[in-house]
């Protein structure tokens, strides 16, 4: 017997004819005393609708009332798909995030989940229901719905794993794995046939887009192993898991990552005293504002200020012009600059660590290229360098060709 929990993203369930193979493709793939829980998206575009609706109404970002909103696509998918199950001759139940016990922050639009009350569920499986549960969604202790953002299905999935003790949990998109780099922008890009949990924990931070970098977590955090395939065959994809073969551990590099959805913000002019950036970026922090590459220049050592520099998704760049607006003239900044043309390329990789001469190569390409590199941030797995967004593709392909065409 196995408990597998199987995601199903907005493109696997766009329609009703695609709803139906699902159905057929689980029944079929399910042995006799297997238990099964699905979670889903919202059909297709159904999300990216709900939030043109809004807009229609209101350019503010009312966060409650936009949740309320963005759930109900959610809802829709669960009903059709416990319906077809049960038109096929086999018992389901849909839940929402609220009633499969998923307990969330009060980030609204940035929900994290904090615990799963997964009784429900439990008993449901042992009732011999295939169970359905809502993803991207739950519910703070107020009882208000909250969204887990961008790609929050696949940390519902691998959270409902942890929290019933699965043995595996599949993401079921519409690629057929994890390549070294976007297909899309290089062709050449191999699939991977494994990866460790900071490695794809890594690549998701820096805007590899199959996974959404709290699922990660999570699968580190519950060893829930984590199968990415795809809806439309039965390939193997790639695996995200503690370990790897010898035979893997000989790359260096595992993939080159790219993120366009990037701003840069630098705050001139801020006095160079203690308190100042912490207060800067606990204001940030108040907001739920994500913020990345932190730099800090003193201007002239006896000048007595200091500009600070950071990166934020370009999403939130509106209101961390209003955040710092409203503390401006309270710490005495000159100004406040925001570009959001900007993108990062990064390279992965655990087999780095302990190499020296990676980052020459990246920047030599860089250089080679003549593009110019504005910050560089590095962990012990990664190295990110900030760019001009029009060079983004360029550097990757570069970058990629250098580190994998020779092998």
């Amino acid at each position: 017997m196995a408990l597998i929990v199987k995601k199903f993203g907005g493109s696997s369930v766009a329609t009703p004819d695609k709803m139906q193979s699902i159905v057929q493709r689980v029944l079929k793939g399910m042995k006799e005393d297997d238990q099964v829980v699905l979670v889903v998206s919202a059909m297709g575009d159904t999300t990216d609708e709900l939030v043109s609706l809004a807009r229609q109404v209101t350019s503010k970002p009312y966060g409650r009332e936009m949740d309320m909103l963005l759930s109900t696509g959610e809802q829709i998918s669960i009903a059709l798909m416990a319906m077809a199950f049960a038109e096929a001759g086999h018992k389901a139940v849909s839940f929402t995030g609220a009633q499969a016990g998923i307990v969330t922050s009060k980030a609204y639009n940035k929900g994290r989940i904090l615990e799963i009350n997964a009784e429900r569920v439990k008993e449901a499986l042992q009732e011999g229901n295939i169970v359905i549960v809502a993803g991207f969604q739950g519910m703070t202790d107020d009882g208000d719905i909250t969204t887990l953002g961008r790609g929050g299905s696949d940390t519902t999935a691998v959270a409902v794993a942890g929290a019933i003790n699965a043995d595996a949990c599949e993401i079921y998109t519409d690629v057929d794995g994890i390549y070294t780099s976007d297909p899309r922008v290089v062709p050449e890009a191999r699939k991977m046939e494994e990866i460790t949990y900071g490695e794809m924990l890594e690549m998701a931070k820096l805007g590899a887009g199959v996974m959404q970098p709290r699922a990660v977590e999570m699968g580190s955090r519950f060893n829930v192993p984590i199968h990415v395939r795809s809806t439309f065959s039965e390939i193997k994809g790639t695996m995200i898991q503690e370990g790897y073969s010898m035979e893997v551990k000989q790359y260096l590099i595992r993939g080159v990552a790219e993120d366009k959805n990037v701003a840069k913000v630098t705050i001139l002019g801020v006095p160079n005293k203690p308190g100042y950036a912490y207060r800067i970026f606990a204001e940030l922090a108040d907001h739920n504002i994500d913020v990345d590459m932190i730099v800090q220049s003193v201007r002239v050592a006896n000048e007595g200020v200091t500009d600070i520099t950071f990166t934020v998704s370009r999403d939130d760049s509106a209101l961390v012009r209003d955040v710092l607006a409203e503390i401006r003239d309270e710490l005495s900044i000159e100004d406040i600059l925001i570009d959001e043309r900007m993108g990062k390329v990064s390279v992965v990789g655990a087999g780095m660590a302990g190499h020296p001469g990676i980052a020459a190569s990246m920047f030599g390409i860089m250089s080679d290229n003549g593009i110019n590199i504005e910050i560089i941030s590095t962990s012990e797995i990664s190295i990110t360098c900030l760019i001009g967004e029009e060079s983004v593709d360029k550097a990757v392909r570069a970058i990629h060709a250098h580190f994998f065409d020779k092998d």
